[in-house]
């Protein structure tokens, strides 16, 4: 927490010091992503995030670890591309008639690069330039979507962004829009695929560890065989240590801690990098906080939630009228009234994050009833 500017915000570091050393922060959400970052800055709003996104071109917006779409650091670029790049494929979830042959994927994201490279395009626009410039297989509607079937190209987005040549533009109206990085850096050469991998290994302990292999190969959707043997072959770079009884991994002579625990109210949005990297699930997520606060199959980031102590302890929404926003705040335990008078500060920062004026509810949450 401390290391993720949630003890305190960080009164030195921007939106691009802070994304970077979260080691991304998920913006599927790009709202969420912006509250996200914002908290983390003394006396931030979201404008700032989004002046660092969209006029400074200090972060990217693109599908990052686990496919998933995520604001980087276009200073970390060539890191991340040159992991990416080397990182074991998972095979194809598609089936065999919807999938590209590997010299189909290579000309797909040949041809992404290149029309994004001058040109910021609708997913439709795109779909012309890729067909132009591959062939009617390309735009053929064989990938299932939600409300019918996209173009065989669709399935080389996430490759083309991991190999570096395309990323979101903003919006045109109510249109997502893509380009190519490039417009925006005079280069990027990824970094080599065994640095890239070892550095990103640091990185990630760094903001999470203790942490094991698995951990590391969940958060990042790789193969957890490639994930323990890039741990073992970093010896004397990183080393094990005991973390509740379980061996974990930290960066070599990285053991230090602070002296007492965070003890504070907090509240983060969804998919927050705490919630979503911060491992073990069971520390984190204790009791019924489980319940309530992850899905179903385990999955962590679908709730905004209430921190106690550094745990899950409630979950929280809000609802937005011109300035005024509702947050209600639905607590899994009593809040004491120290943690109420800290909530009360929070839902303030919150509204000074998001420019405008909060009004807070405190309910009582429903076990078992994901909202």
């Amino acid at each position: 927490m401390d290391r993720g500017s949630l003890v305190s915000p960080s009164g030195r570091e921007g939106p691009a010091g802070i994304v970077s050393t979260l080691c991304g922060a998920h913006a599927q959400i790009l709202s969420a992503a912006e509250l996200s970052v914002a908290l983390r800055i003394e006396g931030a709003t979201r404008a700032e995030v989004r002046a660092a996104l969209w006029d400074r071109r200090e972060l990217v917006k693109m599908y990052g670890p686990r496919g998933t779409v995520h604001l980087l650091t276009t200073a970390d670029l060539p890191l991340w591309i040159g992991a990416f790049s080397s990182i074991p494929q998972s095979p194809s979830p598609f089936p065999k008639d919807v999938q590209m042959t590997e010299d189909q994927t290579e000309q797909v994201v040949a041809a992404i690069g290149k029309s994004l490279l001058s040109a910021e395009l609708t997913v439709d626009e795109l779909t012309d330039a890729v067909v132009a410039a591959t062939g009617p297989w390309a735009g053929d509607l064989v990938m299932e979507a939600f409300q019918g079937k996209w173009p065989r190209w669709r399935q080389a987005m996430t490759l083309a962004a991991h190999r570096g040549v395309l990323c979101f533009a903003p919006n045109r109206g109510r249109k997502v829009t893509y380009t190519n990085p490039l417009r925006y850096l005079s280069d990027v050469t990824p970094l080599d695929g065994p640095t890239a991998q070892r550095r990103l290994v640091q990185r990630y302990l760094h903001a999470y560890g203790p942490a094991t292999p698995q951990n590391f190969a969940q958060w990042l959707n790789a193969p957890r065989g490639w994930a323990s043997g890039l741990f073992r072959a970093m010896e004397g770079d990183i080393e094990q240590v005991d973390f509740e009884g379980t061996p974990a991994w930290v960066n070599a002579g990285d053991t230090a801690a602070l002296a007492e625990p965070h003890r504070g109210v907090r509240l983060l949005p969804y998919f927050d990098a705490y919630v979503v990297a911060a491992q073990p699930r069971g520390l984190l997520y204790p009791g019924q906080a489980s319940v309530r606060a992850l899905t179903p199959s385990g999955q962590a980031g679908n709730y905004p939630v209430l921190l106690v102590d550094g745990t899950v302890a409630g979950v929280w929404h809000q609802r937005r009228s011109g300035k005024r926003i509702q947050v209600t705040v639905e607590p899994l335990a009593p809040l004491s009234g120290a943690h109420l008078a800290e909530l009360d500060e929070q839902v303030e920062r919150v509204g000074a994050v998001l420019e405008g004026k909060p009004e807070l509810t405190v309910g009582t949450v429903t076990v078992g009833a994901h909202a």
